[in-house]
């Protein structure tokens, strides 16, 4: 499997993938995947969120559901951040938000994505979940399995949001990695999550463990969840591209999994 070229603009030099992980996982069965085999996003497995609000966070980009910005190529999913002049101002760039809300939703598991990471100053991917049942934000709780910032090139973040420990004040740790390791090659991304114990990983290293005890409020990550996916640009967080940047950048996902316990 290679990179696929992206519309409009090809990346400058790509990058060989290797050979996917397989399915199977020792004590885990798998319940749910996307390996983005097809000729198109699979909309039995994945819903949009369109739009340019920014959700809260003071974003610049504008989400859609074009094939600019999301599509399946070569047996992987590939959404891209472009500068799209034809947006309403203060929107200046076009990007895509998917999510399996309403459609797929779990309790507990080990939740796991094999992704080659965007770069940049203001650019902002998200592998993620949001509690199914409805009750807002933060509310229903938000479990963030993967969250990189371009300022911080080598960098990932793990954080859970919940009342009494939302925002700012998100509970969560970071894992520092080699330089160039995100950008350039392909990693798994995963949580494992049970009955009052959440883990993350990076490449089956653990690097974070989370417990009701570590938590200043409630702990309300007891219910379904379903997951979103998607590349920010701009924001109250990781700050606002500058010259520096370079567009357009992507997000590649070779596979989305989803494992649980027999």
């Amino acid at each position: 499997m290679t990179t696929p070229e992206p519309t409009a603009t090809p990346l400058p030099t790509p990058v060989p993938s290797p050979t996917p992980a397989p399915w199977e996982r020792v004590g885990w069965n798998i319940v749910w995947q996307d390996e983005f085999e097809g000729t198109e996003l699979d909309r039995t497995n994945w819903a949009f969120d369109i739009g340019g609000n920014g959700w809260g966070n003071a974003e610049w980009e504008a989400y859609t559901d074009k094939a600019e910005n999301v599509r399946v190529v070569d047996g992987m999913l590939v959404i891209e951040a472009r500068e799209d002049p034809t947006l309403p101002a203060g929107r200046p760039y076009s990007s895509a938000r998917i999510k399996t809300q309403g459609l797929h939703a779990w309790q507990y598991g080990r939740i796991e994505a094999r992704m080659k990471l965007p770069y940049g100053q203001g650019i902002w991917p998200a592998f993620w979940m949001l509690g199914a049942n409805n009750r807002g934000w933060p509310a229903s709780g938000e479990i963030d399995i993967l969250e990189h910032i371009g300022r911080e090139p080598n960098t990932i973040y793990a954080t859970v949001h919940a009342p009494g420990y939302s925002g700012g004040s998100g509970i969560g740790s970071s894992l520092v990695v080699p330089d160039d390791t995100l950008k350039n090659d392909f990693h798994v991304y995963a949580i494992e999550w049970q009955e009052n114990e959440i883990r993350w990983f990076f490449d089956d290293q653990e690097y974070f463990k989370l417990t009701p005890a570590a938590v200043p409020d409630k702990w309300i990550f007891d219910h379904e969840f379903f997951i979103i996916m998607n590349l920010a640009v701009g924001g109250r967080w990781p700050g606002y591209p500058d010259t520096t940047t370079v567009f357009p950048q992507f997000l590649y996902v070779d596979y989305v999994r989803v494992y649980q316990r027999p």
